[in-house]
């Protein structure tokens, strides 16, 4: 019996997932020159893709006396076919009478004719090796080869249907501009640069994903970043090694300084105004192809309470609506559970009137507050994410006619009290002014804590958590940074652009924490109070006096 166990154990650890994944990787990482037939690399591309119906291998001649096989490959969809027509394939076909002499051109001296005179193509690179021609491929290039010449180059016509520029679905406003961010990387950098008109703009781009190879792109302004958070910002990338990239959540897991922590500690935007603003504060961006969500760090607590509206309106009214998002975010924290703890644990604490009105609504609930508040927030998480997965002009009708059916029904059979669904009704219209939706759901989940300590302990328990939650949040960091800074430590001029925000002339100083190398807007700080333009005024009117 023994031995039969054993068998079957070692039978059951054979890695065969291993051997199975090291020869994909061995696929994607072939870095063998290509041959000098033309006929054997393109049986060896068929055979490397599965002879896929999206790969389009165009071969003719050209040369004198049409002595030269020439083959341009491309993938259907990947590539703009106007680009490949125009550009490449017309020019290759039209240019037949290359030399004037008798003797027709070598392939690498055809190879180089082709480049420098025919192709009218912005971009064209060499590519030496199998790795660089798939990789190349596989990104919308064309690839061109000649018989006899063991390299080719690859003809940027990147295109394809791609999404058009639109306005931000989650994050819309007021005033401001109407754009958002796109699945492409190209696009999205090209917005970026459109703000921010200087040199010291800098981009480096990498491939992560053995497998996926997805464009990364790193952006920052070189000058203002603290060079410490740029190379950690690198090392974290460079540890990234895995077979499949599928969008920047995959890079922000990957990255985070707590991946165990509720609160998010990347921040994550669909607006190029806001990105353009924090390159502008020191802070790195990072562009993952296909997605259009990039990622901004290092991220702070307040941030998720700021928009970009903030800077186009008033100062007075964004410091209000930073006010408000700040109370709607503790009500949509602990609502529920003082509710729980005031009629569980502190009657004494609620008006006689108004205790004896709730004691009524509640002698026909069969259930204990906290069994009939989780019951009525676990009901409003399944309306929200009914909501949000069916079609667009279903789901809104069916979440507002699903909540008010339920909820008066619920009323009316006695299962759940009025009180209780104008405090879970309360608390869901609260959450939705915070305005980014990571934020949303941490507090969704802090929410269920909170009101599972309120029916233990009451208001000690909410006291408990805060305690518990304020010190775990204090001893977060992203990318060195504190997560609540600037009140923790508490950084006085940075406190300017927190909750409150000052009229922009006030503003003259980056965060001092994420940026150390030039903490200064403008040069002279003092040049554009409004007391020394003042002072300025004064002055120049005297002398014109004078005069």
């Amino acid at each position: 019996m023994n031995s039969a166990w054993d068998r079957l154990v070692k039978k059951s650890r054979r890695p065969y997932k291993t051997v199975q994944h090291v020869e994909e990787t061995e696929i994607m990482s072939n870095n063998k020159g290509i041959h000098s037939s033309l006929d054997e690399n393109i049986e060896q591309i068929k055979d490397s893709f599965g002879n896929s119906g999206d790969l389009i291998i165009r071969s003719f001649r050209m040369g004198k006396p049409f002595s030269h096989k020439v083959a341009s490959i491309y993938i259907n969809g990947l590539t703009d076919k106007e680009i490949l027509g125009t550009f490449i394939i017309e020019r290759l076909m039209k240019d037949v009478n290359l030399s004037e002499n008798d003797d027709p051109f070598s392939p690498s001296q055809l190879t180089t004719y082709i480049k420098e005179h025919i192709l009218s193509i912005t971009n064209v690179r060499d590519v030496p090796d199998w790795n660089k021609l798939f990789l190349s491929l596989l990104s919308g290039e064309t690839i061109v080869l000649v018989d006899g010449w063991n390299h080719g180059f690859a003809c940027a016509a990147q295109g394809g249907d791609l999404r058009a520029i639109s306005e931000p679905t989650t994050e819309s406003s007021v005033r401001g501009p109407k754009d958002s961010f796109t699945e492409s990387l190209i696009s999205n950098t090209a917005m970026i640069r459109r703000r921010i008109k200087s040199p010291n703009l800098w981009l480096e781009t990498m491939e992560l994903g053995k497998i996926t190879q997805t464009g990364v792109g790193i952006m920052y302004m070189k000058g203002i970043v603290n060079d410490k958070l740029l190379t950690e910002v690198k090392e974290r990338l460079s540890k990234i090694k895995v077979d499949e990239v599928q969008g920047s959540n995959t890079i922000e897991e990957w990255i985070s300084d707590n991946i165990w922590t509720p609160w998010p500690t990347i921040f994550t935007t669909e607006r190029p105004d806001v990105v353009a603003g924090n390159l502008l504060e020191g802070r790195v961006v990072i562009f993952v192809n296909e997605t259009p969500t990039p990622l901004i760090l290092p991220a702070t607590w307040n941030q998720f309470f700021q928009t970009a509206e903030d800077y186009y309106l008033r100062w007075s009214m964004s410091s209000f609506l930073r006010l408000l998002r700040i109370f709607s975010f503790l009500i949509t924290l602990l609502g529920p559970s003082l509710f729980i703890a005031f009629l569980s644990f502190h009657p004494e604490l609620i008006p006689t009137p108004f205790l004896i009105n709730l004691a009524s609504q509640r002698q026909s609930v069969p259930f204990p507050i906290v069994i009939e508040a989780l019951l009525m927030e676990f009901t409003f998480e399944v309306l929200r994410e009914a909501g949000i997965r069916m079609p667009r002009p279903v789901g809104q009708a069916v979440s507002i006619v699903g909540a008010l059916v339920l909820g008066e029904a619920a009323v009316s059979a006695g299962i759940v009290s009025s009180a209780m669904v104008i405090v879970v009704a309360a608390t869901a219209i609260a959450s939705f002014t915070i305005p980014h939706y990571a934020m949303t759901d941490a507090v969704r989940l802090l929410r269920f804590c909170m009101m599972i300590l309120s029916s233990l302990l009451g208001l000690y328990g909410i006291g408990l958590g805060l305690i518990i939650l304020v010190a775990h949040t204090c001893s977060i960091r992203s990318f060195g940074i504190p997560y609540l800074a600037p009140f923790s430590p508490f950084i006085l001029a940075d406190q300017k652009d927190s909750i409150l925000r000052l009229p922009l002339p006030f503003l003259s100083e980056r965060p001092r924490l994420i940026n150390q190398l030039k903490t200064k807007r403008i040069e002279d700080s003092q040049t554009s109070s409004p007391e020394n333009d003042n002072m300025k005024n004064q002055d120049s009117k005297k002398d014109s006096y004078e005069k």
